[in-house]
Parts: structure tokens; C-alpha cells; sequence
């Protein structure tokens, strides 16, 4: 059986995050909370990327090392990395050292601000694909969560149109769901009503 963090007070939580303290701080402050900086978008979208066939919780717990390794994500450094850097950063083992996810994370760089050239801010772009507004999904358990919505389809399909990759479908949906164009907090946690618009 599972074992939960236990958590010194008693608030309802999504259960998902009931693995260890900075699990929980993760889902408390920043999870499904509505993001309009570009910088912490692409911050998302490299550990997104990075997370593919991994779990959240082995990214959350390397993200200092991704924001070391990755410039504190500053996109415009992370698009001129040489090969020499990508080398580097295969033996770094604060990261997840699998070279076509970093070679995904400069090319994506790349790609990000070919989109804020488009549209003015990549945030501006991404929140076109939900109206502009959180959608409010109204969960009561993680049985009835999705891992993809028609929203995500068409991201991810537009993504990939634009030259990004390990951005399936899935993955953004994790974006969209992390950086809160999607509020899918569960209806009885905490959280739910203090991240709704």
C-alpha cells in the first residue's frame, strides 16, 4: 500500500500530491494558479517536457537543478546553448540527462520566441486556446480526470505545427493544468475556490 505524506494540518487536498513536503507546497502556491509570465510558461513547459515518461514528482524534485542547468530559464540564453553545453549537461545528474529532451528544450526555446514575435507574448498565445480564462472543471475525484481535452488536442497540434517537440497532447494538458488555464483542483480541496477567476 501507498504511503502519504502526512501533512501537519488538516485542510482537504488533491490526493495526488500526498507524497512529500515539497509535493504539497508545490500543489498549495503554485499548481493550477493562472500564469501570464512568459518566463515561468517556458520554465513549465522544459519540465513538462522533461517529465515525459517520468513522474512530476522526480521532476519537482530535480527542478533546482533544471534551473541552474537551464539559466534560471531564461529562453533567450537556452536557444544559443552550443553542443558543447548539451555535452555538459549529459553528465549533469541534477537534471534528467536524456539528450533528445534537452536537445527538445533548446530547440523548443527556439520556437517559444518565434511565437512572442507572433502574438506578442507567448502567454497571449496560450491563453487563446481556453478563451482567454481558466476553464472550471468541477472534479470530485481523480477518477474523472482527464489525461487530454479537445483544448490540449489543439495546442498540442499547433505546437508541433510550429516546430516544438516532446509536447504531445497529454504533456500540454499538464501545462495547461500546472500553469492554470485549467482549474482541475478537485471541488473539495482547499485550493479549488482560491485559485478560481
Amino acid at each position: 500500500m501507498k504511503k502519504t505524506f502526512q501533512v501537519s494540518d488538516e485542510k482537504p487536498r488533491c490526493s495526488w500530491c500526498l507524497g512529500f513536503e515539497e509535493y504539497v507546497a508545490y500543489h498549495d502556491t503554485e499548481w493550477g494558479v493562472p500564469v501570464w509570465d512568459d518566463r515561468v510558461h517556458f520554465e513549465f513547459l522544459i519540465l513538462e517536457s522533461a517529465q515525459a515518461g517520468l513522474s512530476w514528482a522526480t521532476i519537482l524534485k530535480k527542478r533546482e537543478g533544471y534551473r541552474k542547468a537551464f539559466a534560471d530559464f531564461d529562453y533567450k540564453v537556452v536557444a544559443e546553448f552550443p553542443e558543447s553545453y548539451v555535452q555538459e549537461l549529459l553528465q549533469d545528474p541534477s537534471i534528467v540527462r536524456n539528450v533528445l529532451k534537452i536537445r527538445a528544450a533548446i530547440n523548443n526555446a527556439k520556437c517559444f520566441m518565434e511565437v512572442q514575435q507572433e502574438f506578442g507574448s507567448f502567454s497571449k498565445y496560450i491563453w487563446g486556446f481556453v478563451g482567454g480564462k481558466p476553464i472550471q472543471n468541477r472534479l470530485s475525484s481523480m477518477s474523472e480526470a482527464q489525461a487530454t481535452t479537445k483544448e490540449s488536442d489543439l495546442l498540442a497540434k499547433d505546437l508541433k505545427k510550429r516546430g516544438f517537440k516532446f509536447l504531445g497532447s497529454t504533456t500540454v494538458y499538464a501545462h495547461m493544468q500546472a500553469t492554470g488555464l485549467f482549474n482541475d483542483h478537485l471541488v473539495d480541496c482547499f485550493r479549488y475556490k482560491e485559485v478560481k477567476i
